[in-house]
């Protein structure tokens, strides 16, 4: 069997009593799609945030092509080269461009940050047209640009530094549907272009079965259920994840019985955990 590109196990992190992220394990292959789904509070962006490094995991491990990543490391060089490693896409990507830099310079100061010998203009335009922009936005500021315009600066910033794993936590929800779509299809064509696997942080289960391959649904901190999401989708085996696709407006959908089955959910404790 190949290595996976990303390889998580044993992942832990308590915030006082409470245990945001217990024995957490998964596994990305090179070039794959793995959704983790949830409802607030189940963890899911913990998880990511450890994997990406900016939480600190209490226990386990993150290997990326076979090699640890550590939660810290020393020196300028390698903590430019472990944030090649994986790169995260946020939720709302106003917050994490800088209002007063061009895109076109976001994207150069970015290249020359981590390939200082390369003329950063090819590589810029090359970004743009992946990200269906073109030039002409090089020069426009994220306040002049839609939602799903800035979500493509955010994505191509990303993809500048040649990540093996983008975490995309939320990515999509603050897009209207139609700009959904046309995000959900730009990462499907990036993904058909390159190697990089993609980690989708998301509570939208028509996003994940859209985007992903593989799926792992989280309750409390714990994974309660994972699989093929096509399998995992059409016959769930946990009571958590038909809970969660029974959520899913529809006709006939009684928001109270739902709110009345969360209730009743046993703990994830008290059901054996499948992983990934």
């Amino acid at each position: 069997m190949p290595e996976p590109l990303l390889h998580v196990t044993g992942l832990a992190r308590a915030f006082g009593t409470v245990r945001a992220v217990d024995d957490v394990a998964f596994t990305l292959p090179e070039g794959g799609s793995l959704g983790i789904v949830g409802g607030s509070g189940s963890g899911k962006t913990t998880t990511a945030r450890i994997v990406v490094g900016l939480e600190r995991a209490d226990a386990g491990e993150v290997r990326v092509r076979g090699r640890v990543r550590p939660a810290r490391v020393r020196g300028r060089a390698r903590r430019l080269a472990r944030a090649r490693e994986v790169q995260m896409v946020f939720q709302d990507p106003y917050l994490s461009l800088d209002p007063r830099t061009s895109v076109g310079r976001a994207l150069r100061e970015t290249l020359r940050l981590h390939f200082p010998g390369r003329d950063p203009e090819p590589r810029v335009r090359e970004l743009l047209d992946q990200v269906g922009l073109g030039g002409r936005a090089a020069e426009a500021l994220p306040r002049q640009l839609s939602g799903g315009q800035r979500q493509r600066v955010a994505i191509a910033r990303a993809l500048a530094v040649e990540p093996a794993v983008l975490v995309l936590d939320e990515a999509v929800a603050a897009l209207d549907v139609s700009v959904q779509a046309q995000i959900l299809n730009l990462l499907a064509d990036i993904r058909e272009q390159t190697p990089v696997g993609y980690l989708f942080i998301t509570h939208d289960l028509g996003v994940v079965r859209c985007v992903t391959d593989e799926v792992l649904v989280m309750h409390r901190g714990r994974v309660v259920e994972a699989g093929a999401t096509a399998e995992v989708l059409a016959a769930p085996r946990h009571p958590y994840t038909r809970l969660l696709l029974d959520s899913v407006p529809r006709p006939g959908w009684q928001p109270e019985r739902i709110a009345a089955a969360r209730q009743a959910l046993p703990s994830p404790q008290a059901t054996p955990t499948q992983e990934a």
